[in-house]
């Protein structure tokens, strides 16, 4: 048994709990006979104390140097809610994030297709707040926000890629209330008011067009996408359209298994794709039989990312059918949401997915077979118009 200081023991146990907070762990039990300012303690424990002691004697003496010489009236609470996200921007993903309850929550709306705001889905690139795609329809979209546009300010706040959840935060807001976006493209900064309003995402909407098409509209991969594409589809083969145009334009993907669920109706049998996680250890996604008669053209611009371009990437390989647009975003990574402790929470970066034949995703993106740019201000959809002769012929 070693006897320790109990106000250097109490420094200690706060280090721990500070960790222990974000590993989910309990890292420590202190047990034994209390002494008047002292604490027995095994040797295997002093140990463990020592190690950390050495491990994060820095991170205490900068955090007393902020309070004693901070111009601010820094709370503890902050110092330390600003300890966890530095942890996890250590390494250097900005998919990989430590999350608050507030964060966690939003993260969930996403999910069911329901939520306040512009509409935008954002990640970070070059240390700025990037959006990577906007919701057909929404406020964002009909102020001509699209992907790659860098935002700068949100209602005169400036935010960088660090603040990629205060930003997406601060986008959101109740029905009706004005927020003002400084935004950059093209090295151009721009500046938009925009209404908020309820973004109510149909995932799947369809519809038949010119020449006995049938068009089907994938805006996002929720929970139940893959259920309402398939009865979208077989309504269309009810009705006897020729073939068949699937727009996952702007669709910065979602659920990786309702894309997989999708892809059972587009590919035959066979492996979409791969993911490899930090062993090197694989997990293969694959298709079952059920394919759709129909030919059929899909279009992706710069805006179709994540599951959007794992389902690309299958029905590409297994040239199941066209693809027409623009390169895809190049977002081939998959990550995991947890909670680790009492409202916290983490969004960790786990496995990066490949084409079946073991082309990269992430970072890159999927050329399409046919490369169709849209003209800026023409209202004229040059990749439609691509997908319906490539259709009729």
């Amino acid at each position: 048994m070693f006897v320790m200081k109990k106000r250097n023991l109490i420094l200690l146990i706060i280090l721990f709990f500070t960790v222990g907070s974000i590993t989910g762990t309990s890292l420590i039990y202190f047990g034994g006979e209390q002494l008047t300012g002292q604490v027995l303690i095994s040797k295997s424990e002093f140990a463990n104390l020592k190690d950390l002691e050495k491990t994060y004697q820095d991170v205490d003496l900068l955090k007393q140097k902020i309070e004693e010489m901070s111009l601010y009236n820094v709370k503890e609470e902050d110092l330390i809610l600003g300890m966890k996200r530095g942890l996890f921007d250590g390494v250097g993903d900005p998919y990989t994030n430590y999350l608050t309850k507030e964060d966690y929550d939003s993260l969930k709306i996403m999910t069911t297709g329901q939520l306040q705001g512009i509409g935008v889905t954002v990640t970070v690139k070059d240390n700025h707040v990037e959006i990577v795609s906007t919701v057909k329809e929404s406020p964002a979209y009909k102020a001509g926000l699209k992907s790659g546009d860098a935002i700068l300010k949100v209602d005169g706040v400036e935010y960088d890629g660090s603040q990629l959840q205060e930003a997406a935060t601060a986008l959101r807001g109740n029905v009706g209330t004005k927020v003002k976006v400084t935004f950059v493209r093209n090295d151009i900064t721009k500046e938009v008011i925009i209404i908020r309003a309820n973004i109510e995402l149909e995932s799947v909407t369809s519809k038949v067009i010119e020449g006995n098409i049938g068009y089907i509209d994938i805006k996002s991969f929720e929970i139940n996408t893959g259920k309402d594409f398939e009865k979208e589809l077989r309504a269309l083969e009810m009705k006897g359209v020729a073939s068949l145009i699937i727009d996952l334009r702007d669709n910065g993907g979602g659920i990786v298994e309702s894309g997989v669920e999708i892809a059972d109706l587009l590919t035959d049998e066979g492996v979409i794709a791969y993911t490899e996680d930090y062993k090197k250890d694989r997990t293969y996604y694959k298709s079952v039989s059920g394919k759709t008669k129909l030919p059929y053209v899909v279009l992706v611009n710069e805006g179709t990312a994540s599951t959007s371009e794992i389902l690309v990437a299958g029905i590409k390989y297994h040239k199941a059918g066209s693809i027409v647009g623009t390169k895809t975003y190049g977002k081939g990574i998959i990550q995991t949401v947890a909670e680790v402790s009492k409202d916290d929470y983490m969004r960790i970066t786990i496995m990066e997915y490949f084409a079946p034949d073991g082309k990269r995703i992430d970072k890159v993106g999927i050329t399409p077979d046919n490369v169709v740019n849209l003209v800026e201000n023409d209202l004229k959809d040059y990749q439609l118009e691509k997908a319906i002769e490539l259709l009729k012929k």
